[in-house]
């Protein structure tokens, strides 16, 4: 495929866009209070309207090609995130965190994701440059994501325990943890804590530690957040970029779907009971991308194959979709009319 690429106006328009919605979102919720579901659902729209502004910018002053790329990337990495988005639930929900709390520990959550995200895609577009067998490598890492995704839907759901996480044995090997939420504060002053600890008898992990601040369970909780988002991103990332192998467009496609994912939360903790076959879409979703890549792959090396165009990738990325919520739709509403 020929290289596309962003010209340098879209490039600071696209900067520019960013940065504007990270401050408009800050600003709209400086105030710690539970987020509604009509108020995430508003959120939600208004995300997805910005997201379709800049593909129909795409689409009118550069190719339909291209605005077919960021489409098609958007919606893969808007689909895929839902799991890691239920995996924060759990998260939340082991450490204890109030509703009104969330959106400030996911907001920071998404600066991480969106620098990490850079990386990936630079990283896996250069690899990808370096033949047609990487494209085969990426479809095993994308169709063994897929079937670790099925075989975690045949096993009884537990909840999982993040007292040894990887994370929290790092934080603590820098700051002392201070074992109470303390408002939304992600540190507190050593010496407060100390004294704290000493009024209620209450244990101060790490004390050994040389840090002029402790930290919060908010704290801890964002950083198993982010390690659990990078961990995330070795799945999803190969995915979107089987969709494009230009750098820019792809992320932009990732960022433009991250930054409305702290509004989708709270959408889907609220939904989470109806949207039952929403992952089993996902996983349709990610052999597809399988094929895709294994198809190309093929078709580059041994000349058997096919490339699946753009277009014809949304088509089936939007399809699977659609299924898959009006499925769950209708699955949920026979449930609830017995």
């Amino acid at each position: 495929m020929e290289h596309i690429g962003f010209p340098t106006e879209t490039v600071i328009l696209f900067v520019v866009i960013v940065f504007a919605s990270l401050f408009l979102d800050l600003y709209a919720h400086k105030r710690d209070e539970d987020i509604s579901l009509k108020s995430a659902c508003a959120w939600t729209i208004f995300w997805i309207v910005l997201s379709v502004a800049f593909g129909l910018y795409l689409y009118f002053h550069h190719s339909p090609e291209m605005a077919s790329l960021f489409f098609t990337g958007y919606v893969l990495e808007k689909v895929l995130s839902v799991d890691n988005l239920f995996v924060i639930m759990a998260i939340f929900s082991w450490f204890s965190v109030p509703e009104k709390y969330r959106h400030r520990v996911l907001y920071w959550g998404v600066l991480g994701a969106i620098v990490f995200r850079g990386i990936f895609v630079a990283i896996g577009t250069e690899l990808l440059s370096f033949g047609p067998y990487m494209e085969l490598v990426f479809a095993a890492l994308v169709g063994y994501t897929a079937v670790m995704m099925l075989k975690k839907r045949g096993e009884s759901e537990e909840i999982k325990d993040y007292s040894n996480h990887i994370a929290l044995r790092m934080v603590r090997k820098v700051f002392p943890v201070w074992p109470r939420i303390n408002g939304h504060d992600f540190f507190v002053k050593r010496s407060w804590a100390e004294e704290e600890s000493k009024k209620e008898n209450i244990p101060l992990d790490g004390l050994g530690r040389k840090a002029a601040y402790a930290v919060t369970p908010l704290f801890v909780c964002l950083a198993v957040i982010e390690v659990s988002d990078v961990m995330f991103a070795f799945d999803s990332v190969p995915a979107v970029i089987a969709v494009s192998r230009e750098p820019l467009i792809i992320y932009s496609a990732m960022i433009f779907a991250i930054l409305g994912l702290r509004s989708l939360y709270f959408v889907l903790e609220s939904l989470s009971n109806r949207l039952v076959y929403l992952e089993k879409a996902v996983v349709v979703l990610l052999f597809f991308i399988t094929a895709k890549l294994l198809l190309s792959g093929c078709n580059h090396i041994f000349g058997v194959g096919f490339d699946i165009t753009p277009n014809q990738s949304l088509v089936i990325v939007l399809g699977v979709l659609v299924i898959g919520i009006v499925a769950s739709l209708l699955a949920t509403r026979k449930e609830s009319a017995r």
